[in-house]
């Protein structure tokens, strides 16, 4: 029995009505479903709504988020990661006012894992609170890529529901526990980093600890406009991608998964994926995958496993814009490719990501490649996936050539490379 009263109207401690209760046997779903409920239907809701669906923001979360700065976990760290829902955004503020690094998980992980927000010099608090919004994500920031050397000294997320012991429960789709665990895999955060959550006084209930999976992120404050609240929680938080609950169709929404789970493989990692899993139904052989395994682009797919990249030509003129069986092509630019690198690890490597072009161009003397594919969408798709990849530890610079080669020569992002 869920018998925990929420927070009314007034926000206060003194607002307290008859709370939802639930009986035994609950599921998330069912938790999420009431809190949304609750908080529309009590007004307690701010834009973005309505909060279904989402991390509801709430009226009072600045207030909620002005709590940080007391904690001295926020004093002492330096770099802060902070989610990018709306009732983070006094928390993202704060961050940059307290001159910290921030980092914001790039949305639903599309492009990447982080962006570093890097307010102009001199900027202003008025600078500072366009920097903390979606917006300035976009204009003052800088991508941060695996291999970056960053340390997270506290984290900042969002939740749904949590309880005073730690147990939180998000929106369903698993981003948080995601980015955590990607921190993990990367070696950006310690076991004993901190995880503050900011939530309106409705969203702390009583949870079943049953309800928690060992990919489930726990939280070590909890922020409310009336209280802040140590949790105590000893629960293990997750120790890294647990890669037997992930699906092919998530790493094809999540390019950096990719990444990651290439890296892990190349360390000696289980990275079975739950398809690929013997319990799973249906499931596919690993030895299979690079062939079987679903992609965004299914052209993509036909083309890799009928050409992979037999046709490497080695040169500077080598590579024509056109195909005498394919017509016009569509290039990619790998540069920033470590010296030494043979064509045979980038050919691996495009393998795994299946993305093996039409035709390879091969200039390692030059430290960079040109894959050519059939159409744009191709083209683009591969850039997306290989986003942040390494080979020797060294991130690659993977983007579209902006005009074909003609005579040895291609011009990237205005640049003319010869």
């Amino acid at each position: 029995m869920w018998g925990r009263q929420l927070m009314g109207p007034g926000g206060g401690a003194g607002g307290m009505e008859a709370g939802v209760r639930l009986s035994a046997g609950v599921s998330k779903w069912d938790v999420r479903e009431k809190i949304w409920d609750y908080m529309e239907a009590n007004n307690l809701a701010d834009f973005p709504r309505p909060v279904h669906h989402r991390i509801p923001n709430f009226k009072g979360a600045s207030h909620a988020a002005s709590r940080l700065p007391g904690l001295q976990e926020f004093k002492t760290a330096k770099t802060i990661k902070v989610n990018p829902d709306a009732p983070q955004k006094t928390a993202r503020f704060l961050t940059l006012e307290a001159r910290k690094t921030l980092l914001v998980p790039t949305p639903r992980l599309r492009t990447g894992l982080f962006n570093k927000i890097v307010p102009p010099p001199g900027a202003t608090k008025e600078i500072l609170r366009i920097c903390a919004t979606s917006q300035g994500v976009k204009d003052y920031s800088t991508p941060v890529g695996l291999d970056a050397k960053v340390q997270v000294d506290l984290v900042v997320v969002g939740s749904v529901a949590v309880s005073e012991k730690g147990w939180r429960i998000g929106k369903g789709e698993g981003f948080a526990d995601m980015e955590y665990a990607m921190m993990v895999s990367m070696g950006a955060i310690r076991e004993n980093t901190p995880v503050v959550t900011v939530v309106h006084d409705c969203q702390v209930v009583d949870i079943a600890e049953e309800l928690l999976d060992d990919h489930d992120l726990t939280v070590d404050y909890i922020l409310t406009p009336t209280r802040t609240i140590k949790t105590g929680c000893k629960r293990p938080k997750p120790q890294g991608i647990i890669w037997h609950k992930i699906s092919y169709e998530m790493l094809e929404r999540i390019p950096i998964l990719k990444n990651l789970r290439y890296r892990e493989r190349q360390a000696g990692k289980d990275v079975i994926l739950k398809d690929e899993h013997p319990d799973f139904p249906n499931a596919r052989k690993p030895e299979d995958s690079d062939e079987n395994a679903k992609t965004g682009n299914t052209k993509l797919q036909t083309e890799s496993t009928s050409a992979q990249v037999g046709h490497c030509h080695v040169g500077n003129d080598s590579l024509s814009t056109k195909s005498e069986t394919h017509g016009a092509l569509t290039t990619v630019y790998i540069g920033n490719i470590p010296p030494g690198t043979r064509v045979s690890e980038l050919k691996s490597a495009l393998r795994e990501f299946h993305a093996s072009p039409m035709r390879l161009s091969w200039q390692g003397t030059q430290c960079r490649a040109f894959l050519d594919y059939t159409d744009k969408t191709t083209a683009e798709s591969v850039v997306s996936s290989l986003k942040g990849l390494s080979l020797r530890g060294q991130t690659l610079r993977v983007e579209m050539a902006k005009n074909q080669r003609n005579k040895g020569q291609v011009e990237i992002n205005g640049q003319r490379n010869k």
